[in-house]
């Protein structure tokens, strides 16, 4: 029951952060670890848990859904698709000791990202541009990326997008929750058919991350924007540091 308890509070604080400023995976992830789940598990737990999540941000949006510079969903979805299924076939392959051991620099690069990622976009938005076949390509990758981890990865999507695309970031906000959607929802059906996925776990998670992301939706209206990311990038340095000495 402790344990059960553990994932449905983790699971209400990683919506709530996902609904407010995101990384919420740098709760939920630690929490399944700490309930006693290989890492590996735990992060197709993972996966599964916090996807209701980022199909109601998509749904949320489907009157906004267009392409990014000139690439149109019709394009960047399937590629997305392919990429998140090589991303989860390349986990279920991974043997459970180096996975564990490449989770720490997994959650380094999401840190970088998510505390940097934003400034980065804003700088670089409208002043560097490349062709469409790069971004295509870093797109696929970042797939990839989202299948097998996917922290970070919408920051990532819109990191790449901003050099090719001078649209405002709260334009790309529909294309990025699809996207990550379509991503982590084939990475989640391939852990499912796999049987990696701890449904009890799971269910108790997902309970908290439907709650925390209606009540973080709610609190975003009145708590201050940038102390939030401060404690949010705070917590997410603090499970690196941690995952690297363990």
């Amino acid at each position: 029951m402790e344990r059960f308890l553990l994932l449905l509070g983790a699971g209400l604080l990683g919506g709530s952060m996902n609904a407010i400023a995101g990384g919420g995976s740098f709760v939920t992830f630690p929490a399944l670890v700490f309930a006693g789940l290989p890492p590996s598990i735990a992060n197709a737990t993972n996966t599964v848990a916090l996807l209701p999540g980022t199909i109601a941000s998509s749904w949320a949006y489907r009157h906004g859904m267009t392409g990014v510079g000139g690439l149109s969903l019709r394009v960047l979805l399937p590629i997305t698709l392919v990429g998140g299924l090589i991303g989860a076939l390349l986990l279920l392959l991974t043997p459970p000791h180096i996975f564990d051991a490449v989770v720490p620099w997994l959650l380094l690069l999401a840190t970088s990202v998510f505390a940097g990622g934003r400034e980065l976009v804003q700088r670089v938005s409208g002043r560097v541009h490349i062709g469409k076949v790069p971004v295509l390509i870093a797109q696929f990758l970042i797939a990839i990326y989202g299948g097998y981890f996917g922290g970070a990865v919408g920051l990532m999507m819109m990191a790449v997008w901003s050099l090719f695309d001078s649209a405002d970031l709260k334009s790309m906000a529909p294309a990025r929750t699809l996207l990550t959607s379509a991503a982590n929802g084939l990475a989640a059906l391939c852990f499912a058919v796999a049987g990696t996925v701890r449904w009890p776990e799971m269910l108790a998670m997902m309970a908290g991350v439907v709650a925390g992301g209606d009540l973080g939706a709610r609190a975003a209206r009145f708590l201050p924007a940038r102390i939030l990311r401060v404690a949010v990038v705070a917590l997410c340095a603090g499970t690196t540091v941690y995952f690297f000495r363990r």
